[in-house]
C-alpha cells in the first residue's frame, strides 16, 4: 500500500488542504468474488492529524459528488491549475472549514472518491492493467460490479495509509450515508460516531426502480456501445436523461410547482405546430440544464457503476436481520431525514433508528427542496452535528 507523493503516515509531513492526492491500495477482493487488481483511490484532506490520530473525520460524498468538500490552500509556488482547484468552493462549504461545525482547525477531515468513480479513483474510465488489457485501454464494460461494502473496505486501506486507526466521525448524505452506515457495521472498532443523513439501511424496491430507469437511459443511448465508448462519442444524451430522472426524485413536487408552475421558458411557446415542435416549459429547461451540467463533468460508466452499487446497498446482507447486523456497532449516532424527501422517506430513517442497539431519535431537516435538502440546509444539519456527534 502506497501513499502517492507522500510518506506512509499523514502526520509525518505538512499537508496542503484541498489538494487531490492518491493511495495505491493494491488488489481488492470484491463481494462478487472478482479480484480487482491495481486499485488507486483519490482523496483530499484539510487540517492536521494530531499526535494520537484521534481527530480524523471522514465525510462521504453522494452519487455524483467529488472529494472537494471546501476551499483549501496550496504551497506558495503551486501550479496555477492546482491553486485554482484547491481554492475553489466545495460542495460542503457550510459544514466544513476553519471555524465551522467540522472545524478544520481542530479536525483532520478526509473525503475519498468512491471506488468506481471518475474523480481520480480506479473506475471504468481508468486504464486497465496489462493483465486485463495489454494496451492499457480503459476498463469500460470490463470493470467489475462493486458494492457499497466493497468501497468501504477499500476506504479502510486509505485510512491505514494515512495512519488513522479510528474515525472521530464518519458522516454522509444519500449514497454517502449508505457508506457511513456500512463503515459503522463493517469496522465498528474504527468508528466512534456515525452520521446517516437522508439515507437508509437498504435500498427499497422503489429506489431500485428509479435506479433501473436511470441505468436503462444510459444503456439505451446508441453511443454507450455497451460501455466501450472511450475512443468515440460519449453517451451524453443517455447520461443527461439519467440525470433528469434522478433529479426529479431529488426535489419535491411542491418545490417544482412553486418554482416553475406551468410557465413556459421565456421566448418559447408551449403550443407547437406539430407534435414535438413546441417550446419548453420552465421545468423542462431546468432539467435540461441539470443534465448538461452533469454530462460535462461525469463519466457515464462511473454513473452506472455507482448507481448499481447504491441499488445493491443492504447493510444486513449476509449478517442476519437488520437488528443483528447493527448489534455489532458501538458508536454514537446521528440519523437525519429531510421532511420533504420523496426518494429516502423519513419512515426509512425511523426504521433504521428502531433497529439500532441503542435508543436513537430520528432528527429532521425541514426543507421544501426534497432530498437535496441535506445539501441545501447546511445550517440545520450543522446544528444537528454539533449537538449530537461532535458535542
Amino acid at each position: 500500500m502506497t501513499l502517492v507523493g507522500g510518506t506512509e503516515r499523514a502526520r509525518d509531513f505538512v499537508r496542503e488542504d484541498g489538494v487531490l492526492a492518491f493511495v495505491d491500495v493494491g488488489e481488492r477482493p470484491l463481494e462478487s468474488g472478482v479480484l480487482l487488481p491495481r486499485v488507486r483511490l483519490a482523496y483530499e484532506t484539510w487540517g492536521e492529524l494530531n499526535a494520537d490520530a484521534s481527530n480524523a473525520v471522514l465525510v462521504e460524498h453522494a452519487l455524483t459528488g467529488d472529494t472537494h468538500l471546501t476551499r483549501g490552500r496550496v504551497r506558495e509556488h503551486a501550479p496555477e491549475i492546482e491553486r485554482a482547484r484547491a481554492e475553489a468552493p466545495g460542495w460542503c462549504e457550510g459544514l466544513v472549514g476553519p471555524g465551522r461545525v467540522i472545524d478544520t482547525n481542530k479536525y483532520f477531515v478526509v473525503c475519498i472518491n468512491m471506488l468506481g468513480g471518475c474523480y481520480g479513483s480506479t473506475g471504468p474510465a481508468t486504464p486497465a492493467p496489462s493483465s486485463v488489457d495489454p494496451e492499457n485501454k480503459p476498463w469500460g464494460s470490463r470493470f467489475p460490479f462493486v458494492t457499497i461494502r466493497d468501497a468501504v473496505r477499500a476506504e479502510a486501506a486509505v485510512a491505514d495509509a494515512l495512519g488513522i486507526q479510528a474515525w472521530r466521525l464518519v458522516v454522509g448524505g444519500s449514497m454517502g450515508g449508505a457508506r457511513a452506515l456500512e463503515w459503522a457495521v463493517t469496522f465498528p472498532e474504527r468508528v466512534q460516531a456515525c452520521g446517516v443523513v437522508a439515507s437508509c439501511a437498504a435500498s427499497s424496491a422503489e429506489q431500485i426502480a428509479w435506479g433501473q430507469a436511470q441505468n436503462l437511459a444510459l444503456r439505451q443511448d446508441p453511443a454507450f456501445n455497451g460501455g466501450d465508448y472511450y475512443d468515440s462519442d460519449f453517451p451524453t444524451a443517455g447520461l443527461g436523461l439519467a440525470r433528469r430522472i434522478a433529479h426529479i426524485t431529488y426535489r419535491s413536487a411542491a418545490e417544482l410547482q412553486t418554482r416553475f408552475s406551468r410557465d413556459p421558458q421565456p421566448g418559447e411557446s408551449i403550443l407547437g405546430e406539430a407534435a414535438g415542435t413546441r417550446g419548453r416549459y420552465k421545468v423542462e429547461s431546468y432539467l435540461d440544464h441539470q443534465a448538461s451540467k452533469l454530462a460535462d463533468r461525469f463519466d457515464a460508466n462511473a454513473y452506472l457503476t455507482l448507481n448499481e452499487a447504491l441499488m445493491s446497498h443492504d447493510v444486513a446482507r449476509g449478517r442476519g436481520s437488520l437488528e443483528e447486523a447493527l448489534a455489532r456497532t458501538t458508536c454514537d449516532w446521528l440519523v437525519v431525514a429531510v421532511d420533504s424527501d420523496r426518494l429516502y422517506f423519513p419512515s426509512e430513517s425511523d426504521a433504521l433508528c428502531a433497529a439500532l442497539p441503542v435508543r436513537v431519535p430520528r432528527h429532521t431537516i425541514h426543507s421544501d427542496a426534497g432530498h437535496d435538502g441535506f445539501l441545501i440546509e447546511d445550517a440545520q444539519l450543522g446544528d444537528l452535528v454539533r449537538a449530537t456527534v461532535l458535542s
